[in-house]
């Protein structure tokens, strides 16, 4: 049932944020000694708790340097943190814009996987994430896209209905989480079709 609210829900690498810097797992790998395969591969399996909380970032830094057989060293896991925090700061700022002029026709929100850590270090560097209705990272509210939670969240937090919603993502499986959920969804390939969907799904601008 909708509430007739209109609510754009954003995610945030992909669509608002770039994706990770070109060359930094590359980095990363450096840092720690390790072939830059095998280094991409822990990285990502052992994210999703990192991103939902269930981890701390040494917890996570400790589980990707076992699995690499390299050392654990505070010195390295705070190494490694920061210049993973760093590669992931980096935004579009013509959708930054485009998301902020929206708030004269819509409420936006912002639904994010990103550990807690980064989304401290997220909103210290964008502080225009202040002003949006609503801000969810997955390290705060403790569940990760596409988990049903994290979308139950938000619809929780702002007291609206699934229908009120029009979810933007880059990802499929995200996409087809949040229709499943009764949300409307846009799959994010690049500014200008986002704009189109939209323009057509808010009610025309008064005359």
């Amino acid at each position: 049932m909708s509430t007739d609210r209109r609510i754009v829900l954003f995610d945030l690498f992909g669509v608002v944020a770039r994706h990770q810097r070109p060359g930094a797992l590359e980095q990363m790998a450096t840092l720690c000694g390790a072939p830059v395969d095998a280094f991409t591969d822990a990285y990502w399996a052992s994210r999703p708790p990192y991103d939902a909380a269930q981890q701390t970032a040494a917890a996570y830094w400790t589980t990707v340097l076992r699995k690499l057989s390299r050392p654990v060293a505070t010195d390295t896991i705070e190494q490694l943190r920061l210049a993973d925090i760093d590669s992931w700061s980096r935004v579009d700022d013509r959708v930054v814009a485009y998301v902020q002029s929206l708030r004269d026709r819509a409420e936006v929100a912002l639904l994010s996987n990103i550990p807690s850590d980064h989304a401290d270090a997220f909103l210290a560097a964008q502080p225009w994430l202040q002003h949006l209705d609503h801000v969810a990272f997955s390290g705060k509210i403790k569940a990760a896209k596409p988990d049903p939670a994290a979308f139950h969240h938000c619809v929780t937090a702002l007291r609206a209905a699934p229908a009120d919603f029009l979810f933007v993502d880059d990802r499929e499986e995200n996409v087809r989480a949040a229709q499943a959920l009764g949300m409307n969804a846009h799959l994010f390939t690049a500014l200008h079709p986002l704009t189109a969907a939209i323009d057509a799904w808010l009610p025309p601008r008064a005359a």
